[in-house]
């Protein structure tokens, strides 16, 4: 199995990243998070999403006019992309994944620098 393809099947069945009791990393199914659910602002929801499932995921990140260029570990930038685009990013158009390398484009220049910061400190929260 390709990792492209386990990153796809995971993302298919929800599977998140998370740290279990001893400290070690799995992939975990139906795992209910708090405030799930809840009617939180969307951003927050985005960013604790992405900081569970991203951390360790995102090597840099970097804004270019109105992308944002996210480099991951080889194989990682599908699944990368694909959480990305599952959240309710405002100011978030779409991504372009590679291997190595994801192109997340903004409306405008400004928004992708604070998103490229905020990447970065979502991110590195996990």
């Amino acid at each position: 199995m390709t990792q492209a393809t386990l990153s796809r099947d995971l993302d298919e069945i929800h599977a998140t990243k998370t740290r279990l009791s001893d400290g070690t990393v799995a992939y975990a199914i139906g795992v209910k998070q708090p405030d799930e659910g809840s009617a939180a602002n969307p951003d927050a929801k985005a960013e604790q999403q992405i900081s569970r499932v991203l951390s360790g995921l995102v090597t840099s990140v970097a804004a270019a006019r109105n992308l944002v260029v996210v480099h991951t570990p080889s194989g990682a930038a599908q699944y990368v992309a694909s959480v990305i685009d599952r959240q309710p990013i405002e100011g978030v158009l779409g991504t372009i994944a590679g291997d190595d390398t994801v192109m997340v484009i903004c409306a405008d220049d400004h928004g992708a620098k604070q998103r490229a910061q905020w990447l970065l400190d979502v991110v590195s929260k996990g």
